[in-house]
């Protein structure tokens, strides 16, 4: 069986989801604290066991470890603001490192070794070179690309001392939402730029702020790898397949390989809303990078990974998303257990 923790959260409901489609039969058990999840990301049906508390309380940790047999741990709990990182250093390097590394101790004392955890491209910081390869060098410049990066080692550190089998997935940018319309982005704040172009196409913004029109890129604004929630979530299902027939430690970048800039990413959101978008142009973010595109290569070799949503795709399923947004219609429901 599988531990999914933040399974409450944005992308950690979302393979909750693909993993109860792909696996009928299955149940699935996650922890969440809802510091920044939902319970009903999580009410949707009778085959999640849903407890609410932190990674670190190692007693119920161990006991959901041993209670249900689990084999594998799916480890998406962590702040992951980049700016928030920046002005509160000290609840980053608990949350993400802190409690992480007592996530492991318990595992280690339960004698459960292997994970599937949740990075990102943050570790590796201004790039080099593009498209950005597994190789590429880490040196993050945020503390929340640091705290990935320490888990990461940690990560290594116990695959060779202690047997452990793990993969580390690098996240571009995630985004998009369900078909289903009932799972989505649900951050407050909200600071991802589809969501926030999108609440502005509903006139719950008035306007979508665009920071930078002067980069080195055909139309002066930066461009990102957009990569589906959906698509993220099958590669860690991917992933649970791998640590079935490898052991030792992998780390694989997701993304799509094709970037899009900012006004891109506005006009796909104009041609599917209908709307006319209003914008104000400011001067560049301190520390944007003006590309961040990857080389997935690796994941499509190795997982099997195809990455299936194209851009207007992912800006399709976030308006339907963003035009509902709700987590009251949920046919199945599940206690939280104290």
């Amino acid at each position: 069986m599988v531990l999914v923790t933040g399974g409450a959260g944005y992308i950690g409901s979302h393979f909750i989801q693909r993993f109860l489609t792909r696996n009928p039969q299955a149940e699935i058990v996650t922890v969440d604290n809802l510091s920044e999840g939902h319970v009903e990301a999580v009410s949707h049906s009778p085959r999640i066991h849903f407890v609410q508390a932190d990674i670190n309380q190692s007693d119920v940790i161990a006991d959901l470890l041993t209670r249900y047999d689990i084999r594998t741990v799916v480890h998406f709990a962590a702040s992951c603001y980049v700016g928030e990182s920046q002005e509160k250093p000290e609840k980053y390097f608990e949350n993400n490192v802190v409690k992480t590394l007592s996530l492991l101790k318990t595992m280690e004392a339960c004698g459960v070794r292997r994970m599937v955890f949740s990075s990102t491209c943050a570790t590796y910081g201004h790039p080099q070179r593009l498209p950005i390869d597994e190789n590429h060098p880490q040196a993050p410049i945020n503390v929340y690309g640091s705290t990935k990066l320490m888990i990461e080692q940690a990560l290594h550190a116990y695959a060779l001392s202690k047997g452990w089998s793990y993969v580390a997935l690098r996240y571009f940018n995630a985004a998009g939402a369900d078909e289903s319309g009932l799972l989505g982005e649900c951050h407050e704040p909200e600071t991802h730029l589809i969501p926030l172009i999108l609440q502005t196409a509903a006139g719950r913004r008035d306007v979508i702020q665009v920071y930078g029109t002067d980069y080195d890129t055909p139309d002066g604004t930066c461009i990102r790898d957009y990569i589906h929630v959906n698509d993220l979530a099958d590669a860690h299902l991917k992933a649970l397949d791998y640590l079935d027939t490898h052991s030792g430690g992998e780390v694989f970048n997701l993304g799509t390989a094709h970037g899009a800039s900012v006004l891109e990413v506005l006009e796909a959101c104009r041609e599917v809303t209908g709307q006319e978008i209003p914008v104000v142009y400011g001067p560049r973010r301190p520390g944007d990078p003006a590309r961040l595109i990857a080389n997935a290569d690796k994941a499509r070799q190795l997982l099997g990974w195809v990455p299936e949503y194209d851009l207007k795709r992912t800006v399709e399923t976030t308006w339907h998303w963003e035009q509902r947004k709700t987590f009251g219609n949920w046919k199945d429901s599940v206690p939280v257990t104290p």
